[in-house]
């Protein structure tokens, strides 16, 4: 759906999505551990960060996920990897899956324009956002996304995501 190489000039930087190759999933896998370490402390416990990375963003799940259609690209900003993110293109439009950036990165408005690359596809945009990640909700409904539900899904050993399904149209 999208290109392999899509770029964007903002004010002061050069924002890219550059797709995840079989050849960098490790990268990838090593990225999302950083990055869920600095983003997730205080919304949910070290215990389900570490399940969850594990069940989701390691090198297996992974290199499963994209065999079955998950799309992964590395957001670059002035050639430097700021962070990444997943989407499955469905019936309905996009499941932005993952959008994560790098502590440095956040701020700076380089999730906003790689949503926006995304959008420019036409179709409908939905993602899960924990509720207790009142910076990402903010900034999701600054970019025009609305909550449409609360969803919990038990995702095993004792852990649950308690979220909020947004939309942009």
């Amino acid at each position: 759906m999208l290109k392999i190489l899509i770029t964007i000039w903002c004010v002061v930087s050069k924002i890219t999505l550059e797709k995840v190759t079989a050849d960098k999933i490790e990268e990838l896998s090593s990225l999302a551990y950083k990055i869920w370490r600095e983003c997730f402390p205080g919304i949910i416990s070290n215990e389900q960060i570490e399940y969850m990375l594990e069940k989701f963003q390691s090198v297996q799940a992974i290199t499963k996920q994209i065999q079955t259609g998950y799309e992964y690209y590395f957001i670059t900003c002035d050639g430097k990897t700021a962070g990444y993110t997943g989407i499955i293109v469905n019936s309905d439009g996009i499941f932005l899956s993952k959008i994560y950036l790098i502590d440095t990165f956040r701020g700076n408005g380089i999730a906003s324009e790689a949503i926006r690359i995304i959008a420019k596809t036409g179709s409908p945009i939905t993602l899960t956002v924990n509720r207790g990640n009142l910076r990402a909700i903010r900034a999701y409904e600054k970019m025009g996304f609305v909550k449409i539900r609360e969803q919990k899904a038990d995702i095993g050993s004792g852990f649950i995501m308690d979220d909020y399904v947004m939309q942009l149209n």
